[in-house]
């Protein structure tokens, strides 16, 4: 078996243990959750967007409004494209007003509907 090799490797002269001890523990690291803002100014601003949330550890808040100023038409497919990657990594979308578009991984959820402002949240699905 490849794992004898292995194992006559670690043994030393005298000690017939029949296994080796290994701490992994120093090579696991606690991720952190990132809340990034992010403005689109020109579509191209989406690929940092869309970079950060495929690390998989970002929630992105992003402010839509200078964008949405210049091209509407960049702005629907800046949101489609943010969509088409929440779905991929089984996150979540949804606007929040006017401006603002919030992306979320697969571990967070966002709540649709705000207690006393049901208006407040759109629904991006």
């Amino acid at each position: 078996m490849a794992f004898d090799g292995i194992k006559k490797m670690f043994k030393k002269p005298g000690n017939e243990s029949e296994y080796v001890e290994i701490d992994l523990g120093k090579e696991a690291k606690k991720a952190k959750i990132l809340i990034k803002p992010f403005i689109l100014r020109k579509f191209e601003d989406v690929n940092e967007v869309l970079n950060y949330l495929r690390e998989g550890y970002t929630i992105a808040i992003v402010d839509i409004k200078p964008l949405k100023s210049k091209d509407i038409i960049e702005v629907k497919r800046a949101i489609s494209k943010l969509k088409k990657t929440a779905d991929a990594l089984e996150g979540s979308i949804a606007g929040f007003g006017d401006g603002i578009v919030i992306v979320t991984p697969q571990f967070a959820e966002i709540a649709k509907a705000p207690i006393g402002d049901k208006d407040m949240v759109k629904d991006s699905d």
